[in-house]
């Protein structure tokens, strides 16, 4: 079984940095896409940013420029380093792995972590 697990997310004022980090448990043979959403109260969940195996990277709206992506595929893991925060990035961000495919060849469609709460004070 294949499980995202995410850490990182906290509280900080407007204008700084917070770096979440999710890893995929299990024996997973590949990852097609790694990314982040974030869903905020009473909205829906929306795309952060993602990273395919092929290296092409995907942004939600007003996010490029301040958050960068990065995947470590050899230890199955996808980091998000955001800066310049601002209240409206209060969210709960989940980690999302698309395409998994264990040493077992079963696959995974769309895997979602548990969420990480990101809170920016203004």
């Amino acid at each position: 079984q294949v499980q995202l697990v995410e850490s990182g997310g906290g509280l900080v004022q407007t204008g700084g940095s917070l770096r979440l980090s999710c890893t995929a448990s299990g024996s997973i043979r590949s990852i097609d896409i790694m990314g982040w959403y974030r869903q905020a109260p009473g909205k829906q969940r929306e795309l952060v940013v993602k990273l395919t195996s092929r290296g092409r990277t995907y942004y939600g709206d007003s996010n490029e420029g301040r958050f960068t992506i990065s995947r470590d595929n050899a230890n199955n893991a996808v980091y998000v380093d955001m800066n310049n925060l601002k209240p409206e990035d209060t969210a709960v961000y989940y980690c999302n792995a698309v395409r998994v495919t264990t040493t077992s060849n079963h696959r995974y469609l769309d895997l979602w972590g548990q969420g990480t709460q990101v809170t920016v004070s203004s």
